[in-house]
């Protein structure tokens, strides 16, 4: 319940906050594109209940039809916009609604698509006891996942078989040791590398 009021608190304050950039992004964003503003996609959260994340739409219209789920280096499917937008992490800032909506937490577990949660389905046992969340252990350790995937031959590849294991582990680890002192260190870090870009 602690938690649950932290979360709903400082999201209410950060949307309040950041409402004018919002519009801004926005607007922007129809500029540099055709399509809608918001990206939404179908994630696991706690308990397996799926559900629909909410990003700032970073890539032209279709893009999941015209490649892989996975965003890797110069992909030429991201906007103009979409660049800066992800390289600020401003596209994750409309899953502040996410919040609010009980799908999310401010810190927890990245919410990964169906089928990588299928397989390592044991492992989410564990790990969706909790709310997933906009940064975690592994948002810090692999900020720079879409560069690091840009560099190697089978992006898939090596996001199932090396990043996601560590992610899951990462995710394990966060779950058993959650706590309100935990999740305001990992919101600090996360400030913190956000104002390093």
């Amino acid at each position: 319940m602690l938690k649950r009021t932290f979360d709903v608190s400082l999201a209410t304050l950060a949307l309040l906050c950041v409402w004018p950039l919002f519009l801004v992004v926005a607007i922007l964003i129809k500029l540099d594109s055709e399509g809608p503003v918001f990206f939404a996609q179908e994630r696991v959260g706690r308990g397996f209940r799926l559900f629909r994340i909410y990003k700032f739409r970073t890539m032209v219209r279709d893009a999941p039809r015209q490649g892989s789920a996975i965003t890797f280096g110069r992909d030429p499917r991201i906007t103009r916009i979409g660049h800066v937008l992800r390289q600020t992490k401003m596209d994750e800032l409309p899953q502040l609604l996410n919040v609010l909506k009980g799908d999310m937490s401010i810190v927890g577990p990245r919410p990964e698509l169906p089928r990588y949660v299928e397989s390592f389905r044991r492992d989410y046992d564990e790990i969706l006891k909790v709310r997933p969340g906009m940064t975690d252990l592994a948002s810090l350790k692999f900020r720079d996942e879409a560069a690091l995937l840009g560099t190697v031959h089978d992006p898939e590849e090596t996001y199932v078989k090396c990043i996601l294991p560590e992610k899951v582990n990462l995710g394990k680890a966060y779950a058993r040791g959650s706590s309100l002192r935990l999740d305001l260190a990992l919101i600090v870090k996360t400030l913190a590398a956000l104002r390093g870009r």
